[in-house]
């Protein structure tokens, strides 16, 4: 019974995306919904960004191991990229009418930015969807004792499909309704968990000093690596095609603000609830084996009731799949905005619709290739996808903004810094987080950059900087 409503489940949102094609005539319509999604729609698509795997699997797996510090990254780094995207980039972005990020390098910086971005972008985004393709296969694997690449070849097909037919329009159907059903089911096994548990005292009494700790040690080491756990979501995942496309759909600039501050405050008070689950379940079944990413899974498999399993797997397959089919959706969007019209530049937008399809296809199989042959936990994963992005992204797009001197010398210093030394930081293994070190990289080749080619352009009327601007 159990398997039988998860597969109904899963198949219905192909019903979606054929229901959603029928929306599609463009490219826009494909990728941005047309640009006409309500502040409902919009801010609960945007809620669905992240909130899949590393929420659900991921940080709960963290936070009984490591406490608060454990899942600073996630869900509060979530949180604060939902809120400083609304707070800075919005705006001045959908001002533009671009549909990728990509479109605003080559707009502010030059061609060269707009194509290196989008090779830099691209690959950035194979970790987070295998992350996704791991996590469904665990949860559909703990249900039917299929091993764990069938479930995601399936998975994955399913998803593939029916972000083919609608694009933007599936995704943000679909997210609408698998958001109701996350919701509900979170809240129903949290309430359950809390009574079973006994409340807070109980809670406080079983956990050891110092795990509900928000701020580090006071060591430079701490709030060095304390601040990269902020920084890994809440700065590198701004610049990414997902959360850009979610945004950017909305009906209105106001509209897409709005649904930003929005998806801010559901996921920074909703994603407390599988850390409550996950710790309650550690406290009332101790002897839950293995793997921590599926303490959940296992505890409601094992002592909850079928009609509360079928919510969970059904909320949690909601959750993944949501953030599945936007990861997907996202890259192929760039290598057919940013890559294929970069040499074809007068490819007919029929045309560029069947590209991005393909990249979708192409896309998925790697993915599912990753998430087959790498052993890798979800939490490392998402936080490798973001990183990337980080270092060699974000200095440019947010210096683009807010710094009028700011030239196509430094935005590409800056992204290449960034880039080889956050990768050979990992590979010296350095004490401090490669991260950072790659972010302090990619800040001082923007601002060298900038200025020594703005110093070269004042005496050579000539330069293309001076020429752009």
């Amino acid at each position: 019974m159990l398997l039988l409503c998860i597969a109904l489940y899963l198949l219905s949102n192909i019903g979606v995306g054929v229901w959603a094609s029928r929306r599609v005539t463009t490219s826009q319509d494909f990728v941005l919904a047309g640009r006409r999604l309500p502040l409902v729609l919009a801010a609960s698509v945007t809620f669905a960004t992240w909130f899949g795997s590393e929420t659900l699997m991921g940080a709960p797996a963290m936070f009984v191991e490591g406490g608060v510090q454990a899942v600073i990254e996630e869900p509060f780094g979530s949180a604060l990229c939902l809120f400083l995207v609304g707070a800075f980039f919005t705006r001045p972005l959908y001002r533009m009418g671009i549909t990728t990020f990509c479109d605003y390098f080559r707009i502010r910086f030059g061609r060269s930015a707009e194509l290196l971005s989008a090779v830099m972008m691209i690959p950035s985004y194979f970790s987070w969807i295998a992350a996704q393709l791991i996590a469904i296969g665990i949860v559909l694997s703990v249900v039917t004792d299929v091993p764990r690449e069938y479930c995601i070849l399936f998975s994955a097909l399913v998803v593939m499909i029916y972000t083919l037919l609608g694009g933007m329009w599936s995704i943000s159907i679909t997210d609408f309704f698998h958001n109701l059903i996350i919701v509900v089911a979170l809240a129903v096994l949290g309430v359950i968990l809390w009574q079973e548990v006994g409340g807070w005292a109980t809670i406080q009494q079983r956990t050891r000093p110092g795990f509900f700790r928000f701020l580090p040690h006071p060591t430079l080491k701490g709030w060095v690596e304390y601040l990269a756990a902020w920084f890994t979501i809440g700065l590198g995942s701004i610049p990414q095609q997902d959360i850009f496309q979610r945004v950017m759909a909305a009906k209105t600039e106001d509209t897409s603000v709005r649904a930003s501050y929005l998806a801010s405050g559901l996921y920074l008070t909703i994603a407390m609830l599988p850390l409550f689950i996950a710790l309650s379940a550690r406290i009332l079944h101790p002897n839950l084996p293995g793997d921590g990413q599926l303490i959940i899974p296992n505890m409601v498999m094992q002592h909850g009731s079928l009609p509360l399993q079928i919510l969970f797997f059904g909320a949690v397959s909601s959750a993944i799949l949501s953030v599945s089919s936007g990861a997907i959706l996202a890259p192929a969007t760039v290598f057919g905005e940013n890559i294929v019209k970069f040499f074809r530049p007068d490819l007919p937008d029929q045309a560029l619709l069947r590209v991005i399809r393909w990249a979708i296809v192409v896309i998925t199989l790697i993915c599912v290739i990753m998430s087959t042959a790498r052993d890798t936990n979800i939490f490392d994963l998402v936080g490798e996808s973001s990183a990337f992005s980080l270092v060699s992204l974000f200095v440019p797009l947010t210096a683009g903004i807010y710094w009028k001197r700011a030239n196509l010398t430094g935005c590409l210093w800056s992204m290449a810094a960034g880039l080889v030394v956050w990768l050979g930081c990992i590979w010296l293994e350095t004490d401090y987080s490669p991260m950072m070190w790659g972010l302090l990289a990619s800040t001082v080749a923007m601002a060298g950059g900038s200025l020594i080619r703005n110093t070269s352009a004042q005496s050579d009327p000539h330069s293309p900087d001076t020429l752009r601007y």
